[in-house]
């Protein structure tokens, strides 16, 4: 048995994924007596929500932390809910797939609550001087569809797992690349968080999920 971290590839118009790189940093780490798996899923609609309970049934984790970027937070996003609601807001996804207004599962209840400690993980991050909030909503893109699809087969399979998800900002690095163009002209740089911060507040979620 295992810890399950998941992070997304680069998609759009972002060029590196932060959610990725942590989740390879942290694969084979150890919080107490289990070990991080550390997985990057594809960003397709049609893929990542079955690669994902592929992992969980070949794995059999103990906990599930599911992480993707948000760019333009300014803070690490633990998510209460997952929506039954599929819509690219005008980003498709890597295989050009652009769902409007569709349901992530046909008949399925309107939403999951996320099973993470998602309150006391925040509260605990902030004390850490991490820069953290508890976030509401995980959208509509793939990363609200996986942390939809994680729960309802938790749920179907009766199987007590602590799962969510957790938003990640760009990094600095990101922000800077991103407004190569637009800042020497007065234009806007979006919020970061720098890579190890992230990667501190993954782990620390992992700790708290666990009691550590």
């Amino acid at each position: 048995m295992c810890l399950l971290l998941t992070g997304y590839e680069p998609f759009g118009d972002n060029d590196r994924n932060p959610s990725a790189a942590i989740a390879r940093r942290l694969d084979s780490e150890r919080i107490g007596d289990r070990e991080i798996a550390g997985r990057v899923l594809p960003v397709a609609f049609d893929r990542a929500g079955d690669e994902m309970i592929e992992l969980i049934e070949t794995l059999d984790p103990d906990a599930i932390v599911a992480t993707g970027l948000a760019a333009g937070r300014s803070a690490i996003s633990v998510e209460r809910v997952g929506l039954n609601v599929a819509d690219c807001a005008g980003v498709p996804d890597n295989a050009d797939a652009a769902p409007r207004n569709e349901r992530v599962a046909a008949g399925g209840p309107a939403a999951y609550f996320a099973t993470l400690p998602v309150v006391e993980t925040v509260e605990a991050l902030v004390a850490d001087g991490i820069p953290a909030r508890l976030s509401n909503t995980a959208g509509t893109h793939l990363c609200n569809n996986v942390l939809y699809r994680t729960r309802a087969y938790l749920e179907a399979e009766d199987r007590r797992v602590p799962a969510g998800f957790v938003h990640l900002p760009l990094t600095p690095e990101a922000a800077a690349a991103r407004a190569r163009e637009d800042a020497p002209s007065g234009g806007d740089v979006e919020p970061s968080v720098a890579l190890e911060t992230q990667e501190t507040a993954i782990r620390r979620t992992f700790e708290i999920v666990r009691g550590e």
